[in-house]
């Protein structure tokens, strides 16, 4: 800690010990001191330090944050800080209608005007749950004074009848057996909640494992956080560290900018990669690369990432859960490998003040089944492909999770390698789709490609993880356990399907699946990184005229102010998902001063 004679004017200061303006400084006193602050603390020059709360009863993935903050605050006072914890807005994946995804940019703004205009000096940002992550860390970004991620951590590993039960990860496979007739209700049901035995979020290498592991690629976390699970002690210790060093970082005036720099960014894609990490992780991360002022494109998933390597054995793309992954050595063992390979850039700053290969020089594997070396890896290629043409601008499909028998049937014809068309069926959200799937008059069998629309970030609205659609029972009972998915939408980190989703621009905006129809002949070329509904330009063009003179694609009214405002300023899944008014406030803190409320 700097003496008194070195240190530097806090910014909380200017709430609690502002003698050019004593009458401001008293009224901002006097009421943080009703509760049993003392005067001298405020006055003390101590740096105060938030702790951004995701925990809650409605947010279960991050409700032990509630006791973790405990460990935060006694580690902000060891280290010569005042801890003021605050509430965000929750958000839970699992619990949240119409989507989670709804909230992420509601719970941005929120944590933008704490992060301003309260008596804060530095933030903890906890995190956990998929879109908790992102929204956090896009908010420090936006007001750029010292932060620092604690993630949760994953549930200890489910069970089923010895097998490991991957939380998410199992719902998709469950709901197959459910839909063959091979498993009751009641089975259904108990299989999927062996999946979640412990505090934290998703035990796979869903939205959560992925966002959390990719603050601590970017930096924003104390190595190795990432991955301890929720119950172990080591949760605990760090976050004790980690109140600690958020103390520090204000004194070092070590800020959000001077980490998220365009290296850390493109460390993050590899290590996505690298991980089998989510689908919704472009999203989240380009949208935090707009709220920090560094350029990053949806074609830079693949430029970067695609051939990076899978190394991490972690369903839904291989075998193992978060507890082998965290034994084995967790993210800092990836990043290891990851550097020596020279697909990492290892001079990038982190949070405790090092670079990202000064923090895992020794962290190697001690598990070559769950992490594996870089030249012997589950699969050579593991980032994501993107796609374009007359259906959307861009599209990706995770490479990581295309299995052998999807290859073989939609991949490997010789006359057309990693290419395939077949006939379109076209579902207007899941309503209709959970409608009409088993329906024999849309003759769906093992050649047709299933299209959801209008469950994009307008359309839906927030953007819907609907596009995994699992085939008609029928061709279930027949081992037909997966379709090509293509969608407007997103799907779950931890669903295993190489579904092309995030299409942009949605349906509701007049993308190209607006005028898609059933029956409709879709060729999509993975060499060539196209995807194309096979019609003449001129019966397009018709279409799209008939689409615009009734009005555009309908889609469901919005239920609440919430939504009809987002709808209004929302960007599309591509460029991450932002408020678009809001991406053009960089730095905020060191712009200006909030003014005096009295």
């Amino acid at each position: 800690m700097p003496t008194n004679e070195k240190r530097p004017r806090l910014r909380s200061q200017l709430w609690f010990d502002n003698p050019d303006n004593p009458g401001m400084t008293a009224l901002y006193l006097e009421r943080y001191l009703n509760y049993g602050l003392t005067k001298d603390e405020l006055h003390s020059g101590k740096p105060i330090i938030g702790i951004a709360q995701t925990g809650s009863d409605l947010s279960p993935c991050n409700r032990h944050h509630l006791e973790l903050a405990k460990r935060v605050r006694d580690g902000i006072r060891d280290a010569g800080g005042i801890a003021f914890e605050f509430p965000m807005h929750p958000i839970q994946e699992t619990g949240r209608r119409p989507t989670a995804a709804l909230d992420r940019n509601l719970a941005y703004l929120g944590l933008v005007e704490v992060l301003f205009g309260y008596p804060l000096d530095g933030v903890v940002l906890t995190t956990g749950c998929d879109k908790t992550t992102p929204a956090a860390i896009m908010a420090a970004a936006t007001v750029n004074t010292p932060a620092i991620v604690l993630s949760g951590g994953p549930m200890l590993n489910g069970w089923w009848k010895g097998e490991r039960a991957g939380s998410g990860t199992v719902v998709w496979w469950a709901r197959q057996e459910h839909a063959a007739g091979r498993m009751n209700y009641k089975e259904f049901l108990d299989l999927v909640a062996s999946s979640a035995p412990s505090i934290g979020h998703c035990n796979t290498m869903g939205t959560a494992s992925t966002m959390n592991a990719l603050a601590e690629a970017l930096g924003l976390s104390l190595p190795g956080c990432a991955a301890i699970p929720a119950p172990y002690r080591e949760r605990a210790q760090i976050a004790y560290e980690t109140g600690r060093r958020a103390v520090e970082i204000v004194w070092e005036d070590l800020k959000p900018s001077d980490i998220l720099t365009r290296a850390a960014f493109e460390n993050a894609i590899v290590a996505c990669s690298a991980i089998g990490g989510s689908t919704n992780a472009p999203i989240h991360i380009n949208a935090i690369a707009r709220h920090a002022g560094v350029a990053l494109s949806i074609e830079d998933w693949e430029t970067i990432g695609y051939d990076v390597p899978l190394l991490v054995n972690v369903q839904p793309a291989g075998k193992y859960l978060g507890e082998e992954y965290y034994r084995a050595g967790g993210l800092p063992a990836v990043l290891h490998e990851l550097i020596a390979a020279g697909r990492i850039h290892p001079h990038a700053l982190t949070i405790n003040g090092k670079t990202i290969g000064e923090n895992v020089k020794q962290a190697k594997s001690t598990d070559a089944d769950v992490i594996l070396p870089y030249d012997q890896p589950l699969k050579r290629h593991a980032g994501f492909k993107v796609l374009s043409g007359n259906l959307f601008d861009s599209a990706i499909m995770k490479i990581s999770v295309i299995s052998e028998e999807f290859r073989e049937r939609y991949l490997s014809n010789p006359d057309d390698p990693n290419a395939f068309e077949g006939r379109a069926v076209v579902f207007d959200g899941p309503e209709d789709y959970h409608r009409r799937i088993d329906d024999p008059s849309l003759q769906i069998d093992q050649h047709t490609m299933l299209f959801i629309r209008g469950v994009g970030p307008i359309g839906y609205p927030g953007s819907a993880e609907v596009v995994n659609m699992q085939p008609p029972a029928a061709l279930i009972k027949r081992g037909i356990t997966s379709l090509p998915c293509i969608g407007d939408g997103r799907q779950s980190g931890t669903s295993a399907s190489p579904s092309i989703v995030n299409a942009s621009p949605e349906a509701a905006v007049g993308g190209g699946l607006a005028v898609l129809e059933t029956g409709d002949r879709v060729r999509i070329d993975l060499n060539n990184g196209t995807a194309n509904v096979l019609l003449p330009d001129g019966e397009l063009a018709l279409r799209r005229a008939a689409l615009e003179k009734r009005g555009g694609y309908r889609y469901p009214p919005s239920q609440t102010p919430w939504q009809e405002i987002q709808r209004a300023m929302v960007d599309q899944l591509a460029d991450g998902m932002v408020l678009k008014p809001a991406v053009k406030y960089h730095r905020v803190a060191q712009k200006s001063v909030p003014r005096d409320n009295h």
